[in-house]
């Protein structure tokens, strides 16, 4: 990113602008607001728009929706995309947006339920006052005949982010482990002392399969047919 143009060059467009105040000001990890945007660029219309755009571009911004410890009018550089500022690089793509058509019938199809953790919309995650949001994931997923092919897929916002640190309650853990049969907490013991558990080969495909979108899911159950 040598030869960096400044951010406050009016002969750039709106979107190259922001992609460079977003480097040369606010800083990759850092947090920043709508307001903080508005005044920055007071003579650009719809600049929330143009810092959108980005993402059509690989820039990861995440707000409140993927990021649950930001405040509502909170944003956070996550990833730099493409240099959008050099020639060439902000041609757009075909378009990406998922429909509402396409959103609800994903929702549909995975039950209405994160697939990677299972929690349904509105629920409180364990331990927390914090409820889930759901949302359409794109996941690649590699055929059988080697193509890859980016299906849609529900997960919640904790999930598309990784699982933020949690505080944990050793008392409780303790307590259903005193509630265990005798039998498996004698198979519980055995993983805690190897510190690992072992999976069965058919445990793996079924953990592999969970986390199936939908379209890959029925190419399995017709396999099992």
């Amino acid at each position: 990113m040598d030869n960096m143009p400044s951010w406050m060059d009016t002969k750039l467009g709106g979107m190259k602008r922001v992609a460079l105040w977003l480097i040369q000001v606010i800083g990759l990890g850092n947090t920043f607001t709508k307001n903080q945007l508005r005044e920055a660029f007071p003579e650009v219309a719809q600049i929330d728009r143009r810092l959108r755009d980005l993402r059509d571009f690989d820039w990861k911004i995440h707000t409140n929706r993927e990021d649950v410890g930001l405040g509502t009018h909170e944003q956070r550089l996550v990833e730099v995309g493409q240099p959008v500022w050099v020639p060439g690089k902000a041609t757009r793509r075909a378009a990406v947006t998922v429909t509402a058509a396409q959103r609800h019938e994903a929702l549909m199809r995975d039950g209405h339920k994160c697939r990677s953790c299972g929690i349904g919309p509105g629920e409180a995650y364990v331990g927390t006052d914090v409820t889930s949001q759901l949302d359409v994931a794109r996941r690649d997923v590699l055929l059988p005949d080697g193509t890859t092919k980016t299906q849609l897929v529900i997960e919640c916002n904790r999930c598309r982010i990784g699982n933020r640190e949690l505080v944990a309650n050793l008392g409780r853990l303790l307590g259903r482990i005193n509630k265990l049969p005798a039998i498996e907490k004698k198979i519980l013991s055995a993983w805690v002392a190897e510190d690992r558990r072992g999976f069965s080969e058919i445990e793996d495909i079924w953990a592999g399969y969970r986390t199936l979108p939908a379209e890959s899911r029925v190419h399995v159950r017709d396999a099992l047919a």
